[in-house]
């Protein structure tokens, strides 16, 4: 039978003694992290707090358009933060915008389209923000993958070109490793799954006391959600910004110096 939890102001502010804890490790062996770690903490508090009482309204209105707006507002906010990584493509920005909203939609209308969870802000709101976020992370990864290995490797994509070759043929190999850099990450934690870590989603639902059954199915449901989103973001990201190295006559750009 699930219960709620209630978390008392007094605890989340004791487990601020971890934050210490990080800022000290930094401190000691000269990590220089200590004000990214302050940033991230009264950032997280702040943000956490007002999507808090977004997401409560958004629940008490109950209305699809209001989670469709949220979920907008992820998209553009999620592209923005993804094109700060790859600095090093040009005009990244479109690229992770489509990545983002097409990954975003697609996975879940489908999941909706399947019947596994309602369309309701109750199940769209935290399912949409995963998914988002992940297919940010690996956008993100693989565009800044894609960016450091378009500079390394212009000599090669050059004579590539020289020997009449398209800029999709020349810019193949490097497409490929910088998607394979954006899905491998969520790839190998779906591997070790219930072996090395449990995932977030279980820890609470057991917390929360629900069946193990049911955490484990809900778990695999959103994992394999995960997978979907993250390969189909990393997929038109590349796709889409390795153009953005080329010219319309499919001579490689005049790339900045890193």
């Amino acid at each position: 039978m699930s219960t709620s939890i209630h978390v008392e102001a007094w605890q989340v502010a004791a487990s601020l003694a971890l934050v210490a804890v990080a800022a000290a490790i930094s401190f000691w062996r000269g990590a220089d992290l200590e004000r990214d770690i302050g940033v991230a903490t009264v950032r997280s508090f702040v943000q956490l707090t007002l999507v808090g009482y977004a997401i409560d309204l958004i629940f008490e209105a109950d209305t699809v358009w209001l989670v469709l707006l949220l979920l907008a507002v992820m998209v553009l906010f999620g592209a923005i933060t993804a094109r700060h990584r790859a600095e090093k493509v040009p005009n990244s920005f479109v690229p992770l915008l489509i990545a983002l909203a097409v990954a975003g939609a697609s996975t879940l209308g489908l999941v909706v389209a399947l019947g596994i969870f309602d369309p309701t802000p109750r199940y769209l709101v935290p399912v949409g923000g995963m998914v988002i976020g992940n297919a940010m992370t690996a956008s993100a990864v693989a565009l800044n993958r894609l960016g450091d290995e378009m500079h390394d490797a212009r000599s090669r994509v050059e004579a590539t070109l020289a020997l009449g070759a398209t800029a999709r043929e020349a810019a193949a190999p490097t497409v490929r490793r910088a998607l394979r850099s954006g899905m491998i990450t969520l790839v190998d934690s779906t591997k070790t799954t219930g072996l090395i870590f449990f995932p977030g989603t279980m820890v609470g639902m057991l917390l929360a006391g629900a069946d193990p059954t049911d955490a484990v199915r809900l778990q695999l449901i959103l994992l394999y959600t995960l997978l979907g989103s993250v390969s189909i973001s990393a997929l038109l990201a590349t796709t889409l910004a390795y153009r953005n190295f080329f010219t319309p006559a499919a001579q490689l750009r005049e790339l900045e110096k890193a």
